[in-house]
């Protein structure tokens, strides 16, 4: 069963080979969408889309910058005359203690993580109320919701934290107009964005609190992003969704 026949997802920061996005755009592709990769990195964009098949786009787009985030939208609607899907993927991480957070450390993280969330949700959703649908997912944290503790920094939480906030509020301000916007949290994931910094002792430091005792996978949050952009969760908004193996039961 293709739970996304005939639906156009725009995801963030999908180029990283084992990053999360990637995993969702593989999963949404399987499920019938038509992806749009945006990312930093123009031909790793278009590497990625096409990895996925015939009839998917890649295309350069910095969030940070909002004409940017409007002119990739405005080029996916152009090119596929809808978007249903958002996923706001796009975000960097940095291993800092609190007193170490410089100036250009808290600007780098928050833009990328929070303001790049909100610029790109703002460039979709005219669109998505115009035709009364769409669904956005916005990718959070664990470090939200537990104050950190396993790898970015003080303002790594707090950046996802505010995407946790954002997401609610978007939800609250959207739901009259068709659009549902979800978060979800993922604990810990093996991927690119801890870029083997992790020690042996780290990770089992890590693994001890996870009572599943297994880092999760890309595709674990895929699933979960699945879920939320499908019609499955048609009354599901403003939720966070939390994809840890039990590292943080609320």
């Amino acid at each position: 069963m293709n739970l996304l026949d005939g639906k156009t997802a725009i995801i963030t920061g999908a180029a990283s080979p084992r990053g999360l996005g990637k995993a969702t755009a593989k999963l949404f592709a399987e499920h019938g969408a038509r992806i749009a990769i945006l990312d930093l990195d123009a031909a790793a964009a278009k590497a990625a889309a096409e990895e996925l098949g015939e009839g998917h786009i890649g295309l350069a787009c910095n969030v940070t910058d909002k004409a940017a985030c409007e002119a990739a939208a405005q080029e996916v609607i152009d090119t596929f005359g809808q978007v249903d899907i958002l996923v706001n993927n796009a975000g960097i991480t940095q291993p800092l203690k609190l007193m170490d957070i410089a100036p250009e450390n808290y600007d780098a993280v928050l833009d990328v993580n929070l303001r790049g969330t909100l610029y790109m949700s703002q460039s979709v959703i005219p669109h998505m109320r115009g035709r009364k649908t769409g669904s956005i997912v916005n990718i959070s944290s664990v470090s939200a919701q537990r104050g950190g503790g396993i790898f970015g920094g003080p303002h790594y939480s707090a950046a996802k934290a505010g995407v946790l906030g954002l997401t609610k509020a978007t939800a609250r301000e959207c739901a009259p107009d068709g659009v549902r916007a979800n978060a979800v949290c993922p604990g810990f994931i093996a991927t690119d964005i801890t870029g083997g910094k992790l020690t042996d002792e780290m990770m089992e430091q890590i693994l001890a609190g996870i009572p599943m005792a297994r880092a999760g996978e890309a595709s674990d949050v895929a699933g979960c992003c699945l879920f939320l952009a499908s019609d499955l969760a048609a009354y599901v908004t403003g939720s966070e969704v939390d994809v840890n193996g039990g590292s943080l039961i609320h």
